[in-house]
């Protein structure tokens, strides 16, 4: 049995990439389901695959199911009913993946490699290599997460660290008015 390893770029920065394994067997909606959960994207919107030349131009499309509001040069082919294997015409094999029709995600997935014997360790499909920060697919999931308040907490400025040396100052400058003890303070530090 074939196993084929094929490296998903977003097209925006191909340093973001997903390695991913699947059965020659399987079909394209395996595919299509491993690559979204390796981006971490849900599955509730529409999708499709092209296949591809060298040059990543557009062909035949596979679809994930026919969308009456699309215009079709050619039927498109179903996921659900294509073997990975029956599309590998190239050992570079490309294809384009295009996720969400509204916000148009596109992935380039080309095949990297082929593996005689499957791994015992290995769930297939499934992804093996994952670099790079994925992008969010609602807004801002990359930016804000456990990491940054570990971040804020670390480097808070908070009651302690102002007994450290640090003071409060307004827009302008200026220091805020401090309490009568600190004025007493520094005016017995000033007279030396």
């Amino acid at each position: 049995m074939a196993i084929l390893r094929f490296r998903i770029y977003w097209e925006d920065d191909d340093s973001i990439y997903r390695d991913v394994v699947i059965k020659h067997t399987q079909n394209f909606a395996d595919l299509h389901v491993c690559i979204l959960k390796s981006f971490e994207f849900d599955n509730k919107h529409k999708a499709t695959f092209y296949r591809s030349n060298d040059n990543w131009l557009r062909g035949r499309e596979i679809s994930l199911e026919k969308y009456d509001d699309k215009v079709y040069k050619a039927e498109p082919l179903l996921m659900a009913e294509v073997t990975m294997g029956s599309e590998i015409k190239d050992p570079n094999q490309k294809f384009i993946y295009v996720y969400d029709f509204n916000k148009f995600w596109t992935f380039m997935v080309e095949l990297i490699n082929v593996d005689k014997e499957e791994s015992k360790k290995l769930v297939y499909p499934g992804c093996i290599r994952t670099e790079g920060i994925a992008p969010s697919q609602y807004g801002t999931k990359g930016l804000i997460d456990k990491r940054l308040a570990e971040v804020e907490e670390k480097y808070d400025l908070n009651a302690a660290a102002m007994l450290e040396g640090f003071s409060e100052e307004d827009e302008d400058g200026n220091a805020a008015e401090s309490s009568e003890e600190e004025t007493a303070g520094e005016e017995t530090q000033e007279d030396f």
